[in-house]
């Protein structure tokens, strides 16, 4: 016979005075990108891809630290990421002529056409988006989640920083 307890069956005794806020981001995250899965799928585009890819289309060329740093991918995953986009014809990987070790990565031309035709699609899945949630709301997730980036984010650390 064992002379370990049985844990408890009753409600949990331990009590937090806040919702778990990284759970329901995470929630709300998956419910947004089941939305947009099916199309990445259909063009054979992983949701990383898909991440660097409109990066790069917004911003022009970023070295890969940066690409890491907005698309919130760890430096070790984006070293595979980008050699597969690569071999893909989707990104070019070009040394930097004053700073061999240095990259710039930049968008090809079939990746730019790849894009123009997924937009429709993913345009679509954004205004049904809004149509469900309503476009005010929409717009004011969008503009909370600037501010919650801009208040807790690597860049505010460093200017409490002083840095």
């Amino acid at each position: 016979m064992s002379t370990a307890t049985r844990p408890s069956e009753g409600p949990p005794t331990v009590s937090f005075a806040h919702r778990n806020l990284p759970l329901l981001l995470l929630q709300a995250r998956e419910c947004v990108l089941a939305r947009f899965r099916p199309v990445l799928k259909a063009h054979g585009l992983t949701e990383q891809q898909w991440r660097i890819l409109r990066l790069l289309m917004e911003t022009g060329p970023l070295e890969p630290r940066q690409i890491g740093q907005r698309c919130g991918i760890s430096s070790p995953s984006m070293a595979g990421i980008l050699a597969r986009m690569e071999a893909l014809d989707l990104v070019l990987r070009e040394r930097l002529e004053h700073d061999q070790r240095r990259q710039l990565v930049t968008p090809t031309a079939s990746s730019r056409a790849l894009a123009q035709r997924i937009a429709p699609r993913i345009d679509a899945e954004y205004k049904a988006i809004e149509a469900q949630l309503e476009s005010a709301l929409v717009g004011s997730l969008v503009s909370t989640l600037d501010q919650v980036i801009a208040r807790l984010g690597p860049s505010a650390e460093a200017a409490e920083d002083g840095a």
